[in-house]
């Protein structure tokens, strides 16, 4: 996973509200066996729309996704988030997340960062011709005009963005206190490691009974 300090640039300024993971990426994209790619079925069914913010040129790219309340409801595909980060977005701003589609963006390095529908909303008409900032560092999400909106992050799940790490790296991270822990287990619980042993006594118990 990428670290994540600062997400900078366009925005899509949809701010549709109630977006469940079928909106984000189609069931019938669900059939692949790799998380690239995906990014060309996300809000499929929006794209077909003429008119729609997702094709517009002016955000092609675009890191950030501004959207309205109770973003991600629904099913627990981590797909969503596979197919937001294939396209691009590196943090998501909405007054709502579900708790799934929050632990999922967390885990592929989006930020999902909740602030009041007025700040929102103050976005949204920001984000049509202006750039934003969202901060890590300051944990604020800020505009050309001043505008300044702080957010919070659980303290953890910062640390994991902003160092990259997930559930695998953290593991990694940890390697030589394992070690060491593994070691002493070794040193000072050999019968644990030593199966054929352990079996042997097994058996033996039960021909006494």
């Amino acid at each position: 996973m990428q670290p994540v300090t600062i997400v900078s640039g366009t925005a899509y300024p949809w701010g549709a509200k109630n977006i469940d993971p079928d909106v984000i990426i189609p069931a019938h994209w669900l059939k692949t066996i790799t998380r690239a790619g995906l990014g060309r079925g996300a809000f499929e069914t929006v794209r077909a729309k003429p008119g729609n913010v997702f094709d517009d040129p002016r955000y092609a790219g675009a890191p950030i996704l501004i959207a309205g309340d109770n973003f991600g409801c629904g099913s627990s595909r981590e797909h969503a988030a596979w197919a937001l980060a294939d396209m691009g977005v590196r943090a998501v701003i909405a007054p709502s997340f579900s708790d799934i589609f929050s632990g999922n963006a967390f885990k592929n390095g989006i930020v999902p960062v909740v602030l009041p529908q007025a700040a929102v909303d103050r976005l949204l008409e920001v984000a049509r011709d202006q750039p934003i900032v969202v901060d890590l560092e300051t944990m604020t999400v800020t505009t050309p005009f001043q505008d300044r909106f702080a957010f919070h992050l659980d303290p953890f799940r910062r640390r994991c963005l902003m160092e990259g790490l997930d559930e695998i790296g953290m593991t990694l991270a940890e390697d030589t206190a394992i070690s060491k822990f593994e070691g002493a287990v070794r040193e000072h619980r050999p019968w644990i490691e030593n199966r054929s042993g352990y079996a042997s006594i097994a058996v033996e118990g039960a021909g006494r009974t």
